[in-house]
């Protein structure tokens, strides 16, 4: 023989052959479309470090999800800004909350959508910070109490899944008892689990408005480096109750993805965060990258890489693109 038996490009030929032995699918039903919930009526303001991305009272939202089911795409996460806030963030509890009122208003329109909720103070505290300040520090235990308060009343509002992203030690026992404590039971936990202390969240925080306002959070979120952490990270969690569990950023963290995975066997999700949205937009404005063909192949290694399911800002144009 003077070439090689193996020719691989044999089953690259044509459309339906790769079609045919490809071996990670990407599809709709992989996708969580992120929306921001604002007070007020018929309000829909373009984040500007976001483009195509906006914050919207609940009417609005309702029109978006109503968008998203028609696309194929299974599920919402709902991030709150609130009419007010204070140092305990105790607008997150309120029955008429934003989350709450824009849970309610997706349940009266009868969607077929998963509803799921961040759980987290960030948004609803004057510090911005996703705990409770004392001493000058994010107080754990403290924090406790409200997170699962908050997640009890998502829950009560018609919430599917509640989502803590706070990263507060032994937050999801807590959250895991205040639901089972209150005939929540069937109410699954997915956890922000390895949440990692990033430089690409900056454009999410002018879009839930939840800069902090002194320091940083590199005390309770995960430093980039460690990656052992994150799988005791996840190990804890699902100990306490999680049913799923997320890795946040995606892209710097597709190793964290596929060791998650292969080490828990569980659901797991990853968060096309905010900065490599806006990576895309970008360049694609700008001519350097066929968004399209970008946007695709990105989704794709993040599920090679292990996620059952993505959160990301592109759901509704990779939902018509799939189609």
């Amino acid at each position: 023989m003077t070439f090689p038996v193996q020719r691989p490009r044999r089953l690259r030929k044509s459309e339906l052959l790769r079609d045919l032995v490809c071996e990670t699918r990407l599809g709709t039903k992989n996708l969580i479309y992120p929306l921001f919930v604002c007070p007020g009526s018929s309000v829909r303001k373009e984040v500007a470090a976001m483009p195509g991305v906006f914050q919207q009272s609940a009417d609005r939202i309702v029109e978006d999800c109503r968008e998203a089911e028609d696309l194929g795409i299974p599920g919402v996460i709902l991030f709150g800004l609130p009419e007010s806030k204070d140092a305990r963030g105790a607008s997150s509890l309120a029955q008429n909350g934003v989350v709450q009122r824009a849970i309610e208003a997706i349940r009266g329109a009868k969607l077929h959508l998963l509803v799921i909720t961040d759980v987290c103070l960030c948004e609803y505290t004057d510090h911005g910070h996703c705990g409770v300040i004392e001493n000058g520090e994010v107080a754990n235990d403290p924090t406790l109490e409200i997170l699962s308060e908050q997640a009890l009343s998502h829950a009560r509002a018609g919430a599917d899944i509640v989502a803590p992203s706070d990263m507060m030690d032994g937050r999801v026992g807590a959250i895991r008892g205040k639901l089972d404590g209150n005939g929540f039971a069937d109410v699954p936990i997915l956890s922000y689990a390895a949440k990692y202390c990033s430089g690409f969240y900056g454009p999410f925080r002018e879009a839930a408005d939840s800069v902090p306002q002194f320091g940083d959070r590199r005390s309770y979120q995960m430093d980039p480096g460690n990656a052992r952490e994150a799988l005791k990270e996840v190990a804890l969690d699902l100990e306490e109750g999680a049913d799923m569990v997320m890795v946040k950023p995606a892209l710097p963290y597709l190793d964290i993805v596929r060791q998650v995975k292969d080490e828990f066997r569980v659901p797991v999700a990853a968060y096309n965060v905010s900065g490599e949205y806006c990576m895309v937009k970008a360049a694609s404005k700008n001519g350097w990258l066929d968004e399209k063909r970008v946007v695709i192949e990105i989704l794709t290694g993040i599920r090679r890489a292990g996620a059952d399911f993505i959160l990301t800002y592109h759901a509704k144009e990779a939902a018509r693109w799939l189609k």
